[in-house]
């Protein structure tokens, strides 16, 4: 039973701490859609979709007006497209065929993005793999919530570094394709270090090949609600710290599964994660940089960062799967620059640097999220940085990710605007050498020694 001091306590986190569902998605495999013709793929494409999803806004909108929760998105995941589309696609634009059917499917059932249009090339391509990566910059400037990625190394296969480099030339050229608005492409486009099957966060959203035939998932988000607490403890040690987290991201959690639950009831189909992420708005009061501040750092960035960011991370894990037996997903804090005011602010203090950022991404959920980049960096630096990334994942057994938008006409103090979540970032510099030599390389990293369990 939940107590009346419980309800009441969730009510003030709503109204006055920005505690939300960031988003109920709903997962779709698309592997019976499968037709050697292109036409009859995507009419089988379009037909699942709107069947299975035809109810998800609305009952979403009932869970949200019954209990009061906002639900801020209803979106939607797909198998992996590089994979439905293998038999018919025998070219690019027979690949963004499939995505303006999404496209479509989307618009027609009122979620916001549609995820999945992604290829799983940690090894090694097939030729439907790069006809798809190479499809990217067309289909995002032609769709609207159409969401792109691509998991380009594990843990257990190493690093696809000929993909690596071939993502350096998509994300610039997306970034070409979407100039005329700060390159808004890109940030539908993200690549993954160890990309889990069930994340309900957009970009990298897919429903992976070993979940059942539609899913339900749910990300939660209280960055807000985090903050409030510490301003009790402020004055206390770094054990009252941890647990007054805890405690916390058990409360936020617990919300998320009463939606999940109602979501699974509701609409008849499986429940399978709550994702207990901590996902900053660009509201104010809704910042992970805040909670940094609140635990006793100046601004995001400085000494100490790293530290605090692992702290968090950890306490949100150990206090979110108390009160779920099921969490997935990406499960943690999120970093992203533009998504996130007090980061934003950090960045045009010069407090926090791409290095820095990289450097967190150690300990965080996700990796370097959001960030502008000078519309001018080099495709092979954009490589360089992607392979860093990967690399952190593969080593540390942790999914990373990298979404970078290289600003098309726009340098180093300016900034690009995206609205909504997604915000507006502060072009930040790259460092300026190049590492074309070693990108241009081509082959895969091998996999760590201690990726060997068997």
């Amino acid at each position: 039973m939940i107590s009346i001091n419980e309800v009441l306590e969730t009510n003030d986190m709503i109204s006055h701490e920005n505690l939300d569902v960031r988003t109920i998605t709903l997962g779709i495999s698309l592997l019976d859609c499968i037709d050697a013709d292109i036409d009859a793929t995507c009419e089988k494409i379009y037909k699942k979709i709107t069947t299975t999803a035809k109810d998800l806004v609305s009952v979403g909108a009932s869970i949200e007006k019954e209990f009061g929760i906002p639900i801020v998105n209803k979106r939607i995941s797909v198998t992996p497209i590089a994979l439905v589309g293998g038999a018919s696609c025998k070219t690019s634009d027979d690949f963004v065929k499939i995505a303006k059917t999404l496209d479509k499917c989307a618009l027609e059932v009122g979620v916001n993005f549609i995820g999945g249009y992604s290829a799983l090339v940690s090894k090694g391509m097939t030729k439907a793999d790069r006809l798809l990566i190479d499809s990217i910059p067309k289909a995002l400037k032609e769709t609207e919530r159409v969401c792109s990625s691509v998991n380009l190394g594990s843990t257990k296969t190493g690093i696809n570094m000929d993909a690596v480099r071939l993502m350096g030339d998509i994300v610039k050229e997306t970034a070409n394709l979407t100039a005329d608005n700060d390159s808004l492409g890109c940030a539908k486009l993200v690549v993954f270090c160890n990309a889990p099957d069930d994340n309900p966060f957009m970009a990298g959203a897919f429903h992976g090949v070993t979940e059942s035939d539609c899913i339900i998932n749910v990300g939660v988000s209280g960055p807000g609600v985090v903050k409030k607490a510490l301003e009790s403890v402020r004055d206390a040690d770094f054990g009252e710290l941890c647990e007054t987290v805890k405690k916390t991201a058990f409360k936020i959690t617990r919300v998320g599964q009463l939606v999940a639950l109602e979501a699974s009831k509701r609409l008849n189909i499986p429940f399978g994660i709550v994702d207990l992420s901590l996902a900053p708005t660009p509201a104010i009061g809704d910042s992970i940089a805040e909670i940094f501040e609140e635990m006793g750092l100046e601004r995001a960035g400085a000494p100490g960062t790293t530290a605090a960011l692992a702290l968090l991370n950890d306490q949100v894990k150990k206090g979110g799967v108390m009160a779920s037996s099921y969490v997935g997903g990406l499960s943690g804090a999120f970093i992203p620059v533009s998504e996130d005011h007090g980061m934003i602010e950090a960045v045009t203090e010069g407090a926090l640097t791409l290095e820095k950022l990289e450097a967190m991404t150690c300990v965080c959920s996700v990796g370097l999220d959001m960030i502008a980049i000078p519309g001018d960096t080099p495709n092979t630096t954009i490589a360089g940085i992607i392979a860093d990334e990967m690399a952190i994942g593969m080593v540390n057994q942790k999914t990373t990710a990298v979404r970078l938008i290289p600003v098309i006409g726009k340098t180093v103090g300016e900034t690009a605007q995206f609205g909504g979540l997604l915000g507006y970032a502060p072009i930040i510099p790259v460092n300026k050498y190049s590492c074309e030599r070693f990108v241009d390389r081509g082959g895969r990293i091998p996999a760590p020694i201690h990726s060997f369990k068997n």
